[in-house]
């Protein structure tokens, strides 16, 4: 059976195989350095580079309702929308604008590295006015200046060459298909001093998509108002620009929108005032015609024949009537369709309603600030206004109900009034007209002073507008670069180059599916092992003479021991030398290995029985007038007449195989094969037959018959793992004689004699 795989690692064998192959450590290891350095060299060490801000959370009158409990849930969704318009296309294309990020600069710094430079640069590009807002593709400028100043410029779109200028002084102005573009030195350049830079010119939307790739956004913790942002970039000072521009872009976006909401309100209220002012002069006027009409002097003497009760009416009166008109001026309001998205300004007594009004209001803050990043398809702002809409209708029937109750107690009260005045009918005619005036005239300014302050309330919070983000920390960097260092890459390449060798070899392998040295075979295979054979360069077929002392002759004289130690019994003289298939050696083995056994001085023959592709004749240079074939197909042919001598090889003689037969198979199988083994073991002490490969043909198997031992040669490097399951399957059944292996095709290294190793 074959030998089992053993479940412990041949530590030796494994190190012995590497030391062989030490080129390939040092080659893997001088690989590994060369790609490390070139990624130290032309890889920058990048910094990440961050910052912290605090949104200022407007909360509605539900949540701030529940109070403290609204903190057990964390931040909502106010600043996950604050985070998509910190991060909004426009706001990047503002900072984009602000800072020129449309253009990168890469100046070289040695034969291997260009290097990102900000905000000191040798030379620029000025793209003309206009070109930067609608430039749709990048192009991409390679500048050269000599120590004389002299430059030339090329220019490159989507790789297409398309300018090309050369000695040039700067600035110098290029026309491109993409427009004109001016090429200037900055006050960072040195002269006397070469330069080469290469220069990206972009978009302002372009430049904003890279900065959303580049810029990261996210809350600090699911409980908190504060956004974290980063950037990783190879220069902290390009960072911490783009991340504070980006929070100063952000808050005045913010301060704009609240301002645009206050000026709204301002121009409504001052619409108002400038109505309540021309009827409270009205009012007045009428009231001073009123007096001077009917020479009412003193009213205050008039009004002491109220009563008490009469006065209490009076002011409730007074301010059911205030409470109406003001319902009233936010029924209007919120009826007239310019409004829909105004906020109302008016405050009411009534505590239910007024708290509805504030909810309503912070629902229209939250559209308009979320206007300002998204489109109106945005899912977000159609859910705002759908909501902003049943507010509102739900906000006119409270309004409606209220003005109803409102009117209702106005009528109780003049009911009450009137009661009161016809148990009061003394008093004239005149004094009811005229407190009838001067109720209008209260009405009126009161109304107009409560509009009065909250325009004044406006005015102060259009000049103490806040931005919404508050800054906890400006963009700083990291002390630490990211990635590894430089000597943590170095020890990587050294342990990738001590390891790709051994993973290369035990992936090549698995794929390989051939054998390498005789240890492999060990593992495969119980058959015994009575040789192997060295590569031999000398192109000889008969490598084996008597004065002979290489690794090559040596080898064949430790296989002719082994071969005489498996061919026990006097009687044993017949050798099957067989192999799979063609290539691996069978017939170089033979022929030196019957030499070896002549220089024992004992008579040996050669036979060639592979008549189906005979090459013995061709190797030793034979041209016999018979062969095997021929005596097999004849009775008119001796054996004498098919045993020729080798020259070179005293005791040896040959018996070729002849033309090839249309009928071999039946030709091996006869008795005259039999009869002429019978008579040559009379005259030889070994017999070595040289038959055809038992992969292809079962010549060899027939054979066995006159056999009393085979050899099956396999190459190194060349026959397959599962042909040597097919010698097994031979060795386990018997089907031939005494089985044992030769492997041929190692390499010998020279020591304390010899030592046979398999080739590199």
């Amino acid at each position: 059976m074959a030998k089992k795989n053993s479940d412990f690692v041949d530590f030796h064998a494994l190190f012995s195989q590497y030391r062989r192959r030490w080129y390939m450590f040092a080659i893997s290891l001088a690989a590994c350095l060369l790609l490390a350095f070139i990624y130290i060299k032309r890889t920058p060490e990048e910094y990440s580079v961050k910052a912290n801000v605090l949104i200022s959370q407007q909360k509605d009158a539900i949540t701030e309702a529940m109070g403290a409990m609204s903190d057990l849930f964390g931040s909502d969704g106010y600043v996950e929308d604050e985070i998509f318009i910190i991060s909004s296309h426009s706001v990047y294309r503002d900072v984009a604008k602000a800072l020129r990020l449309n253009i990168s600069h890469y100046v070289r710094k040695d034969f291997m590295k260009y290097e990102f430079a900000y905000p000191d640069y040798p030379v620029d590009i000025i793209p003309a006015p206009g070109i930067a807002d609608t430039l749709s593709s990048t192009i991409n400028f390679k500048i050269a200046v000599d120590k004389s100043g002299m430059a030339r410029i090329k220019a490159y779109i989507t790789g297409d060459k398309v300018l090309d200028v050369d000695n040039v002084s700067l600035p110098h102005t290029v026309d491109t298909p993409l427009g004109l573009f001016t090429v200037a030195a900055t006050d960072n350049f040195i002269a006397g001093e070469p330069v080469r830079t290469n220069i990206s010119v972009r978009g302002y939307d372009a430049a904003a998509e890279v900065l959303d790739t580049d810029v990261h956004n996210e809350i600090a913790s699911k409980r908190s108002n504060v956004i974290s942002m980063s950037i990783e970039t190879p220069v902290p000072a390009f960072g911490m620009a783009v991340l504070n521009q980006i929070i100063a872009k952000y808050n005045h976006r913010g301060i704009i929108e609240k301002n645009n909401q206050g000026e709204l309100t301002a121009e409504f209220l001052d619409g108002r005032l400038a109505i309540l002012a021309t009827d409270l002069a009205e009012t007045e006027r009428r009231i001073q015609d009123y007096k001077q009409q009917r020479g009412i002097i003193d009213v205050g003497a008039e009004a002491r024949y109220q009563t008490e009760k009469r006065g209490r009416l009076e002011e409730s009166l007074l301010e059911a009537e205030t409470q109406a008109e003001i319902l009233n001026m936010a029924a209007e309001f919120l009826q007239s369709e310019a409004n829909r998205f105004a906020m109302v300004p008016i405050n009411v007594e009534n505590e239910g309603l007024q708290g509805a009004i504030s909810a309503y209001n912070e629902l229209l803050m939250r559209r308009a600030e979320l206007s300002a990043a998204a489109r109106p398809d945005n899912l977000e702002m159609q859910r705002i206004e759908q909501r902003i809409e049943m507010n509102r209708q739900s906000l006119q029937q409270t309004m409606n109900s209220a003005r109803e109750s409102a009117q209702t107690a106005v009528r109780d009260i003049r009911q009450q009034m009137a009661a009161t005045q016809s148990q009061l009918g003394q008093f004239p005619l005149q004094e009811r007209e005229y407190i009838n005036l001067y109720r209008q005239k209260e009405v009126k300014s009161q109304l107009y002073f409560f509009l009065l302050k909250r325009s004044e309330e406006n005015a102060m919070m259009l000049a103490n507008a806040t931005p919404k983000g508050q800054i906890i920390d400006e963009a700083y960097t990291m002390s630490e670069p990211l990635g590894l260092g430089k000597k943590a890459i170095i020890l990587i390449a050294l342990l990738l180059g001590l390891c790709i060798p051994p993973l290369w070899l035990y992936i090549r392998k698995l794929i390989y599916n051939h054998f390498e040295n005789r240890n492999d075979v060990e593992r495969v295979t119980d058959v015994p092992i009575i040789g192997e054979m060295c590569i031999d360069r000398s192109g000889r077929r008969l490598v084996v003479t008597a004065d002979d002392t290489s690794s090559t002759s040596e080898l064949f004289r430790l296989m002719r021991s082994n071969l005489l130690f498996v061919l026990n019994d006097p009687n044993d003289k017949v050798v099957l030398i067989t192999s799979t298939s063609s290539g691996e050696g069978k017939s170089y083995i033979s022929i030196n290995l019957a030499a070896t056994l002549a220089m024992l001085g004992r008579r040996t023959l050669l036979v060639g029985m592979d008549i189906r592709n005979p090459q013995l004749e061709n190797y030793l240079g034979v041209a016999p007038r018979f062969g095997l074939t021929q005596y097999l197909a004849s009775e008119n042919i001796s054996i004498d007449q098919i045993i020729n001598p080798v020259d070179g090889a005293s005791n040896l003689d040959l018996i070729c195989a002849g033309p090839v037969p249309p009928n071999p198979a039946e030709l091996l199988i006869s008795e005259r094969v039999d009869k002429l083994f019978e008579q040559l073991r009379h005259r030889y002490e070994y017999i070595i037959v040289d038959t055809a490969p038992i992969g292809m043909v079962s010549d060899t198997f027939t054979l066995d018959r006159i056999s009393d031992a085979a050899i099956y040669v396999c190459r190194a490097n060349y026959t397959s793992l599962s042909d040597l399951e097919l010698v097994n399957d031979i060795y386990e059944q018997h089907r031939l004689k005494k089985l044992s292996l030769v492997i041929n095709g190692t390499t010998a290294q020279k020591t304390y004699g010899y030592k046979s190793k398999t080739k590199a």
